[in-house]
Formats: C-alpha cells, sequence, structure tokens
C-alpha cells in the first residue's frame, strides 16, 4: 500500500492507495497551529475494508507526528479505537 500526503495550510489528508484498486481511503486531519493537529475522519471503502488500510493509516499519521514534533488530537471515532489499543501512541497524543 502507498500513503500520500496532500496538505492545504488549515489541514489536509492522508491517502490510502492498494495496487490494483481504484479507490482510496483518507484519513482528514485539521492543523490548529504547528505543533498540534485533529484527526476528524477516515474513510475506508468497501473495496478496501478489511486489508488494514485504515490502521495503516493511523500507524502513518503516527510516525508523521512523531517526526514533525507535534501533537494529535483524536476526534475521528476510529482513529479514537486505534489509540486506545496502541498504549505506545500515546505520546504523540494530546487529550
Amino acid at each position: 500500500m502507498e500513503i500520500s500526503i496532500e496538505e492545504t495550510s488549515s489541514g489536509g489528508r492522508y491517502v490510502g492507495r492498494v495496487e490494483g484498486v481504484s479507490d482510496v481511503a483518507e484519513m482528514t486531519f485539521s492543523r490548529t497551529s504547528p505543533r498540534l493537529i485533529i484527526i476528524d475522519h477516515t474513510g475506508v471503502p468497501e473495496s478496501l475494508k478489511g486489508q488494514g488500510v485504515g490502521q495503516a493509516l493511523a500507524a502513518f499519521a503516527i510516525d508523521e507526528a512523531r517526526k514533525g514534533g507535534w501533537k494529535i488530537i483524536p476526534l475521528c471515532p476510529f482513529f479514537k479505537a486505534q489509540v486506545a489499543r496502541h498504549p505506545d501512541w500515546k505520546d504523540v497524543m494530546s487529550f
């Protein structure tokens, strides 16, 4: 799976693409400051469900936050559930 970032001045999205599938998965975020983002939505189309795409997007967001030195406010229910399953991600959470 390939994950890319589409960013604007106020936010953006992480986009997951699987070879051979035209649909894309996304995890959207808003940037509240240079050091804080809010993850507010994860969308995985039926054609990609059950393949770990949402989990891969969540892990990618965590890696990006660690590399960039920022924190994440987890508003998206899917992302919140992933954070609850991964206590090692708490270092980049802002509750």
